[in-house]
């Protein structure tokens, strides 16, 4: 059996608990709350404008909704596979999703079977990969290929052409960091549309590589050095991926979360001291995508481990307005005093584990240090159903939403796991 293959069997046959099908509700809220706030921000507006002259083609429809999802930098991540997944499945499924065919345990089924198959590919890349191509971008066709695969009840040899064809159109690369342009919210879109195209092909026999991940020409071999094929099938009695995965409680890149944990604590420790300096100890990869002291955006400043960290502790919470002109400008001095480099055990530890060390140094020479080997809104510090819900609210709020409507899109989702999905088509009138 190719490795596709094996992978299709081992989520096929992994069971699902009553309490898989709750978290996969909440996480596909969180993803929908996500896209609706992207609707307020000016790549959003862009990406609804463009929708708009699609049509109301599915495939568009779900390119529109994956960007739309990730713009904020609060959607979820996956800490292993460096993916955020949420941004690509869930538009996926929403927008494939058949109301009179379609029952809410076989959307959220979907739903964990994509992020199944992203994470567990995007566990297998290696770390090289990543320092190039935007895991999300290259993984997530695999993702939502797997999920309409699942949702549209394809056979496991239409699966397999389906992940084949998905993975032939995998792109995705980091240079958009350089001048902040907006690729990052395109990677998203894209990989939500490719492998949903994917799928939708191979329902027709239209074939796709068997051997697309370990073949002499596949996906490893152009674009991962140090692959770990064996990553994609092990393991095989652990939990959903999805259940392994984080939810943002700060709208920044996920990489800057352990040392912002860790300066929310330490900002009640100074208690109004004057900071002399700040050392930051993280692993290399947050360097790699967050070293920025200054900031001279607000999508820089969501991409700096300076800006972030200086917010934390001034401030004492990290929300959208931490990255207006005002706070870019009134945090610029303190931006300096941090210094940030890559230090053990967090190097070696991620990236199964994110970790930090903020060390402060106050003008009286007194010195406060906090370690974080996760962050909150991690599996190991998840944030618990109320938080969840008040989260989506804050969100859908951001995105124009009235009461009725985020009650209605609240209860129409986290109701799935026991209902019709009618919330498909009621979500969908939200973007197209």
């Amino acid at each position: 059996m190719t490795l596709s293959q094996q992978l299709i069997s081992l989520i096929r046959t992994k069971e699902v608990s009553d309490s898989d099908m709750h978290r996969a509700a909440l996480f596909t809220l969180d993803a929908i709350a996500n896209a609706i706030a992207g609707r307020n921000t000016e790549p959003g507006r862009k990406l609804l404008d463009w929708g708009r002259q699609q049509g109301r083609d599915a495939g568009r429809r779900a390119f529109v909704i994956g960007g739309l999802t990730h713009i904020l930098e609060t959607d979820d991540l996956h800490r292993a596979s460096v993916t955020h997944p949420g941004c690509v499945v869930v538009p996926a499924v929403v927008a494939a999703a058949d109301t009179d065919a379609t029952s809410g345990a076989d959307f959220l089924r979907a739903v964990l079977h994509g992020y199944e198959a992203m994470c567990r590919i995007g566990n297998a890349v290696g770390p090289t990969h990543y320092k190039i191509w935007h895991n999300t971008s290259t993984c997530g066709p695999y993702g939502s290929a797997m999920a309409i695969a699942s949702l549209n009840r394809l056979s496991d040899t239409q699966a397999m052409h389906a992940l084949g064809n998905a993975g032939t159109q995998s792109s995705g690369m980091w240079e958009f960091l350089d001048t902040g342009a907006m690729s990052k919210h395109l990677h998203a879109a894209r990989a939500a549309e490719s492998g949903m195209i994917a799928a939708d092909l191979a329902a027709l026999e239209f074939t796709g590589p068997p051997k697309i991940l370990e073949g002499n020409k596949g996906f490893f071999a152009a674009t991962c050095p140090d692959a770990i094929p064996s990553a994609v099938t092990a393991n095989r009695q652990m939990p959903w991926e999805l259940t392994k995965t984080s939810i943002k409680p700060w709208p920044c890149c996920r990489h800057t979360h352990p040392s912002i944990d860790a300066a929310l604590y330490l900002h009640g420790e100074l208690n109004g001291a004057e900071i002399e300096r700040v050392n930051v100890e993280t692993y290399q990869a947050a360097l790699d995508v967050c070293d920025r002291p200054l900031a001279e955006s607000e999508y820089e400043a969501k991409f700096s481990l300076q800006h972030t960290v200086a917010v934390a502790l001034r401030n004492g919470r990290v929300n959208f307005q931490a990255f207006d002109p005002e706070s870019r400008k009134e945090l610029a001095s303190l931006r300096q005093k941090i210094s940030i480099a890559a230090a053990e055990p967090w190097m070696s530890a991620y990236p199964g584990s994110w970790g930090a060390r903020v060390t402060v140094t106050t003008n009286n020479g007194q010195e406060h240090r906090v370690d974080r080997d996760c962050a909150r809104g991690d599996p190991e510090l998840a944030l618990d159903d109320n938080e969840m819900l008040e989260k989506a609210r804050m969100l859908l709020e951001f995105g124009g939403c009235d009461r009725a409507d985020s009650r209605r899109i609240i209860e129409g989702i986290v109701s799935l796991p026991t209902s019709g999905c009618d919330i498909a088509v009621f979500l969908r009138n939200q973007f197209i």
